[in-house]
């Protein structure tokens, strides 16, 4: 069985390969938590993180019987929610703009490892929410999932050189953002 099972969430998965609707609507309530949070990453309007959610659910209990038990099942779940996410962002994805990494102007912004180790994962989701939306889903790819930036290009429908740079673009704005969320950093980090 999974590795990362509990023997509760064992009991879960079966009773969703049996179609049991009680024992989906359980799974779904046990899971919906872990599926939420990584939907928010790429999607943070809770509406639109939801609907993620929703249809992952959905492709879950399609294919739990597809799942097999040599990998660990947040894995596997995670990966469903992750592409599923995916799938809502190229839907709705109304104008694309590539990036050339020559037509980068990038300004290096220095935040201390002090301010970034004391940041809450709440603080860090806040963060992430402040980023568009193609240096949201680059960087939660490659720094959380990750990904290469040439399986990003292909999941996005970008180059490479452009994957490069919203990662970049995203690391920088992600340092702007720190620096005026928590402005006296000092104060706070090593008091």
């Amino acid at each position: 069985m999974a590795p990362d099972c509990t023997p509760f969430e064992r009991q879960l998965i079966e009773g969703c390969r049996q179609g049991s609707p009680q024992y989906q609507e359980m799974f779904y309530k046990h899971f919906y938590g872990f599926t939420m949070a990584i939907a928010l990453r790429y999607h943070p309007a809770r509406q639109e993180a939801g609907s993620v959610v929703n249809d992952s659910f959905m492709k879950v209990f399609a294919r739990i019987d597809r799942y097999a038990f040599e990998e660990t099942f947040k894995g596997w779940l995670r990966r469903i929610v992750v592409n599923t996410a995916l799938d809502h962002y190229r839907k709705h994805v109304k104008h694309t703009q590539t990036v050339e990494y020559d037509q980068a102007d990038s300004q290096s912004v220095e935040v201390e490892n002090a301010v970034i180790s004391q940041l809450t994962a709440e603080d860090i989701l806040t963060l992430l929410q402040h980023l568009p939306d193609q240096y949201r889903m680059v960087f939660n790819l490659y720094e959380i999932e990750g990904y290469s930036h040439e399986e990003i290009a292909g999941q996005l429908n970008l180059s490479v050189s452009s994957s490069r740079v919203y990662l970049v673009r995203a690391k920088e704005k992600l340092a702007r953002l720190v620096k005026s969320y928590f402005p006296n950093h000092n104060e706070r980090f090593y008091s």
